[in-house]
């Protein structure tokens, strides 16, 4: 009687070098997938700061033009109540560039106070900042509430339209070195550049 023997089914399983492949190329997609991640999430955060920083740069136009626009020949005293500062006065020899009497401060919780304000802008270490005084005529030791508008700025430039000579010129402070300087630009224009977004102009008409 003749026996057959039948043959064991061979194993179908991965070899040891198989597996070391296949794990090999996990590892590969995986740091792949890894860095295609963060990229992502880089972008993401470049681009969330620079919107961020967009609107602040549109929200710091507007709040110039604001100014600006609601100029009021109102002139302050000093701290000490001795001296007359003029409505608006840009000399570039203070700690500010700007300091000006406008009109047009909201007041919705009712405080008892009126709808003009002073206020100056300053740039410091690259951050541009406005502050005004809880009163139009500051007294001694009262100190400028501030808000820092932008950051990264690196230039801030206003111009004043004078018109007071026969050819009108733009003067870099105000009011011009002159005698017989007016009190009152016929407009201001201004310039802000900002790292990213280059430089951003506008042309304000004085009122009056």
């Amino acid at each position: 009687m003749t026996v057959i023997k039948q043959s064991r089914p061979r194993s179908q399983g991965f070899t040891l070098l198989e597996l070391l492949v296949a794990i090999a190329i996990f590892a590969i997609m995986a740091a792949l997938g890894g860095i295609s991640l963060e990229a992502v999430v880089t972008q993401q955060a470049i681009a969330n700061e620079n919107y961020r920083q967009l609107k602040s740069l549109q929200r710091s136009v507007q709040i110039l033009c604001d100014d600006l626009y609601q100029l009021q020949p109102r002139g302050v005293r000093d701290v000490l109540g001795q001296n007359y500062e003029l409505p608006l006065i840009a000399d570039g020899r203070g700690m500010y560039l700007l300091r000006l009497s406008r009109a047009g401060w909201r007041n919705p919780a009712g405080f008892s106070r009126g709808t003009l304000q002073r206020v100056q802008y300053r740039l410091n270490d690259g951050a541009l900042i406005r502050e005004y005084w809880p009163v139009l005529d500051p007294v001694l030791a009262m100190e400028p509430i501030e808000e820092v508008l932008l950051e990264n700025v690196a230039l801030v430039k206003f111009e004043f339209l004078d018109i007071e000579n026969a050819q009108p010129e733009w003067k870099p402070v105000w009011p011009p070195l002159r005698i017989d300087a007016s009190d009152w630009p016929k407009a201001v224009r201004f310039a802000i550049e900002i790292d990213g977004f280059g430089r951003i102009e506008r042309l304000i008409e004085v009122p009056g």
